[in-house]
């Protein structure tokens, strides 16, 4: 009776550790979102592990010099606690995670015609293809941005990057639109949380908002052929002024 309470009392304390987990500083609100999300899950996966082995070494130990086994014998109690106990587990986890897959930051489902970027925000249409990218700023009317273009000057993040760049404001929306002129790609930058696949003819938003300057490497994640593992580019997120700097030197420099 005490370790079938035991066992009960523990799966309670285990869901209720879903909502306990401190949020750390994150990168963007995609990964913070993301990264809490598989703390709390880790929280409830190791009591579990760590429950279900000691059941498993006592059982062996215990029973592994018997000659004679006998049979089980039904136990309602014990099947009562263990099947309400990992309905409580699965409740809290649906919840925690329902919470994370809704938001907008995770799963942007508005569509790319609705996208109205408030002052500051930026939207940035990305183009796939074998096997580079193109990163045209739909609002700016800044095309095929690369890191030859930035003044590391102004830039200081961008010493010593190659090919092509994304430059986002810290603090601000940015919108992703993802599409691929060939085969399928996926855009994916770990850091900041965001994954996203490049399919022909189709064209995909993701949404997040970046909370620390610094450059974030991302890469294509969909095999696409002999060079998929050199189409990789940067983000690099800079804070407001600088990148109404960078702004207004680049358009200014295609107007010219």
């Amino acid at each position: 009776m005490k370790r079938m309470r035991l066992g009960s009392l523990l799966a309670g304390l285990v869901g209720l550790s879903l909502f306990a987990v401190p949020a750390a500083a994150q990168p963007s609100t995609t990964a913070g979102l993301i990264n809490d999300l598989n703390g709390r899950l880790l929280y409830v996966a190791i009591p579990i592990t760590i429950l279900v082995e000691v059941v498993l070494i006592y059982t062996v130990l215990r029973f592994k010099d018997s000659d004679d086994p006998e049979p089980t014998r039904e136990n309602r109690r014990l099947e009562i606690t263990w099947t309400v106990a990992t309905a409580i587990v699965l409740l809290f986890v649906g919840v925690a995670s329902y919470g994370v897959l809704a938001n907008e930051d995770v799963t942007y489902t508005g569509g790319t015609d609705e996208i109205q970027p408030e002052q500051g925000d930026v939207h940035v249409k990305t183009i796939a293809y074998q096997w580079n990218w193109r990163m045209n700023y739909q609002s700016a009317g800044i095309t095929e941005l690369t890191a030859g273009d930035l003044d590391t000057g102004e830039i200081p993040q961008a010493e010593g990057l190659d090919g092509p760049v994304i430059v986002v404001p810290e603090g601000q929306d940015l919108y992703l639109t993802v599409t691929s002129e060939d085969v399928i790609h996926a855009v994916h930058v770990p850091e900041l949380g965001l994954k996203q696949d490049a399919v022909p003819g189709e064209e995909n938003t993701i949404k997040t908002t970046a909370q620390e300057t610094g450059v974030y490497q991302g890469y294509c994640a969909e095999y696409c052929g002999v060079a998929h593992s050199k189409m990789y580019f940067n983000v690099v997120v800079v804070d407001q002024e600088t990148y109404d700097g960078f702004v207004e030197r680049q358009t200014s420099d295609e107007s010219s």
